[in-house]
This record gives C-alpha cells, sequence and structure tokens, in this order.
C-alpha cells in the first residue's frame, strides 16, 4: 500500500440541499459561520468558519455531497503543487472505484467527477482550474 501513490484532493467542504437558504444561512450563523462566496439570489451561498466550508444549496441537488477541488486550499487559493482532476479520475478507476460523469481525459483545465463511497455518500472532485 505504501507503495501507491498518495492522492492531493484539495480543498475540502461539504454542499448541503437546503430547504429554505435563509433559514439555513441563519442557523449556521448562529455557529460562527459567515458568507464567504455564493449569490443569494441564485439559491446558494458559501459559508465559512476559520477552515471549515459548507456550501448551502437550494433546489439544486437533492442530498448532501462531499467536494473537493484539485488545486485549491481551504482559501480557494490556488496551489502549486496539486493532482490534476483527469489523474485523480484515473488512479481511482485504476483501485477499482466506479466513475460517475467522467471528465474528458483529453482535455485541459477545470473539469469534475463524481463518485459514490461504499454507503452511498456522493463524492464530487471539482476542479476549477
Amino acid at each position: 500500500m505504501s507503495s501507491e501513490k498518495k492522492l492531493c484532493l484539495g480543498a475540502f467542504s461539504i454542499s448541503l440541499s437546503v430547504k429554505d437558504l435563509k433559514t439555513s444561512k441563519a442557523f449556521y450563523e448562529k455557529l460562527g459561520f459567515s458568507v464567504y462566496a455564493g449569490q443569494f439570489d441564485k439559491n446558494y451561498l458559501i459559508m465559512k468558519n476559520q477552515e471549515s466550508l459548507i456550501g448551502l444549496f437550494q433546489g439544486m441537488f437533492q442530498g448532501n455531497i462531499m467536494t473537493f477541488n484539485p488545486g485549491w486550499d481551504q482559501r480557494a487559493q490556488n496551489l502549486e503543487d496539486f493532482d490534476d482532476v483527469r489523474e485523480v479520475q484515473k488512479v481511482a478507476h485504476e483501485r477499482g472505484i466506479q466513475i460517475m460523469n467522467p471528465v474528458d481525459e483529453e482535455t485541459t483545465g477545470p473539469g469534475s467527477f463524481m463518485m459514490t463511497d461504499p454507503d452511498g455518500n456522493i463524492i464530487l472532485i471539482d476542479q476549477h482550474r
């Protein structure tokens, strides 16, 4: 196992499917989160508390999604050294993980793909650069 490539997945956040964006925003503000990014009129906000990120999304998807952003740190700043989303997808596939919505391996730059863990939790690998 130690000879296997260790993947660098980048920033981690959880994307929550919320019923009411205003109510959820107020709740997380009570826990010390503040709006970091997003647009209320587009039904999503990114909330931050120190290094913790929570995305609140109303009416965009069902269930909650764990998100990793290759190329970004927790402050959405570019990392010099990171594993491209296509490399992460290739290694995951080689290790027997089923890929949903695969990114085209012939492209460069932004891209994303999804997979599920053994309990059905969705994981999004979403590269923005």
